[in-house]
Order: C-alpha cells, then structure tokens, then sequence
C-alpha cells in the first residue's frame, strides 16, 4: 500500500542529475554534491543520477529545469545549500531554516 507521500516521492519531475566532466575530474564534486543533498534533504528526490560526460561540463538538473550550469556560473561550483534552495524555490517550498 502505498501512502500520499510514497506516491509524492515517485511523481516525475522528482529526479535530480548531475552531468560532470570525467576528462576534468568533476566526478568527486558530483558525488559530493549528490551525497549532501541527499543526506540534507532526501525526501525532495526521487531519484539521483550522476551521468558523464565530456567538454568542462558540470550542470545540474531538477525534473525538466536546469538549476546550475558551470560555465555560467562564473567557471564556479554550487555549494550543496544553494542547489537544495533553488529546488525548494522550484517546489513552492520554504526554505530551509537556519538551526542556531
């Protein structure tokens, strides 16, 4: 039996991808990035890949929107709490409160 939360996680557009240079060596910033959203916030995920590729690339993607793209981004890598704000903006959710 699944639970409205269940059928929340598997709704399409849940999918996080984060394509990155293998000839660059972005792979341990994907892997990073991929672990600390995760362990921040797994609920917002349905699925995380990480996807290879070539040419400088490291984009991250939420469901159909782009959410960073290394070379517009200044050649610059996001930190994992500005990928997870910009998905929670996307959702329609608050953002994540600070802890004192």
């Amino acid at each position: 039996m699944t639970t409205p939360d269940d059928a929340d996680a598997a709704a399409p557009g849940r999918r996080l991808e984060i394509e990155f240079c293998t000839k660059c060596r972005f792979g341990g910033r994907a892997f990073f990035l991929a672990r600390e959203l995760f362990d921040q916030r797994p609920e917002l995920f349905s699925e995380i890949a990480l996807v290879p590729s070539t040419n400088g690339v490291f984009r991250v993607r939420y469901g159909a929107s782009a959410i960073w793209d290394y070379p517009e981004s200044a050649d610059r890598f996001p930190e994992p709490k500005e990928v997870r704000e910009a998905i929670l903006r996307q959702r329609g959710l608050l953002p994540t409160q600070r802890s004192h």
